[in-house]
Formats: structure tokens, C-alpha cells, sequence
């Protein structure tokens, strides 16, 4: 009887630990680190900074739009927007990981736009790869986004705050 006893508890104890080991990581970091003030992003060396004052605080390889090369003129037309923007909100639930909104168009943006008879677009973010993620090998491959790795995503994500103004450089 005591054998079979042991042998149980042995089973359970299996169970429970084999549970606790199963358990997927949170995609949701917390940060407790100096708030992030700035992000700069440079275009052309593909490099995103995040900033607390004048300390880098983080660097991440990145990847554009189809075509990187300029400003956004319009939608559909694969570019990265160039100028001062600010992170206008989070969305846990993207279809590349996490992501966080830039708040392109502005009314310079949306007014050029008009001029070239078409539509500025929208729904610029910075965002992980997703279900996209080991499929995708191009490094410039999104509609005008930015892109870097899903555990990259959390991190910035746990960082940044609404609010927090975006630099694009060319």
C-alpha cells in the first residue's frame, strides 16, 4: 500500500513540475529603468535609438518600408515618413507581435498628399515580425513601418509611452 502511495505522489509531484516548466513567457515586460524621452530614428543606417535626455539607452537594428529611400508622399507607396511624430498609442494585440502607433499623418503630410491627388495613408507603427517572422528575410519589407525582432517589440513596448515623440531621419 505504502508503495503505491509513494508511486502516486511521485506521478502528481511529475505532473505539477512538467506544468510549471510548459508555461509560456509573457510577451508583456515590465520596465523600471529611466523613462524613455526620445526615439531617433536614422533611415538610412537603419538604426533606432531610444532616449532618456541625451542617453542612449537602447540601439536596435531596423528594418522600413519597401522603398526606404524619402519621405512618405502617399499611401501605398512602401516609404517611412521623415520628421518629428510622437508614439500615439499601443496595440497588444497586432498582427506583427506588439506595436506602437506613430502619429503619421500630420497636416502637413495629409496636405501634401492632397496636392499629388491621393490618400497620405496611415497606421504607420513600430512593430515585431509576428506571424511574418522567420518567413521574412527582406530587410526593408514592410508597407512604411518599422520593424525590429519580437523580443525586441517587448522591450520597447514595456519602454515607451504614449506621448513619447519620434525623430525619423532620412
Amino acid at each position: 500500500m505504502i508503495p503505491l502511495i509513494r508511486n502516486i505522489l511521485a506521478l502528481v509531484a511529475l505532473v505539477v513540475l512538467t506544468a510549471c516548466a510548459a508555461k509560456p513567457t509573457s510577451k508583456f515586460k515590465t520596465y523600471n529603468g529611466p523613462p524613455v524621452t526620445q526615439i531617433v530614428v536614422e533611415k538610412g543606417d537603419r538604426q533606432m535609438f531610444l532616449l532618456s535626455g541625451r542617453k542612449v539607452l537602447k540601439a536596435y537594428d531596423i528594418g522600413l518600408g519597401f522603398q526606404p529611400i524619402g519621405h512618405k508622399q502617399f499611401e501605398g507607396d512602401g516609404r517611412t515618413p521623415e520628421g518629428i511624430y510622437y508614439i500615439n498609442r499601443q496595440n497588444p494585440n497586432s498582427q506583427y507581435h506588439l506595436s506602437l502607433g506613430i502619429s503619421y499623418p500630420d497636416p502637413e503630410d495629409k496636405a501634401r498628399a492632397m496636392m499629388l491627388g491621393q490618400q497620405p495613408g496611415g497606421d504607420i507603427m513600430i512593430h515585431g515580425r509576428g506571424a511574418y517572422g522567420a518567413a521574412q528575410k527582406a530587410r526593408d519589407w514592410t508597407a512604411g513601418c518599422i520593424a525590429v525582432s519580437d523580443k525586441e517589440i517587448e522591450d520597447i513596448f514595456s519602454m515607451v509611452r504614449p506621448g513619447t515623440p519620434v525623430v525619423i531621419y532620412p
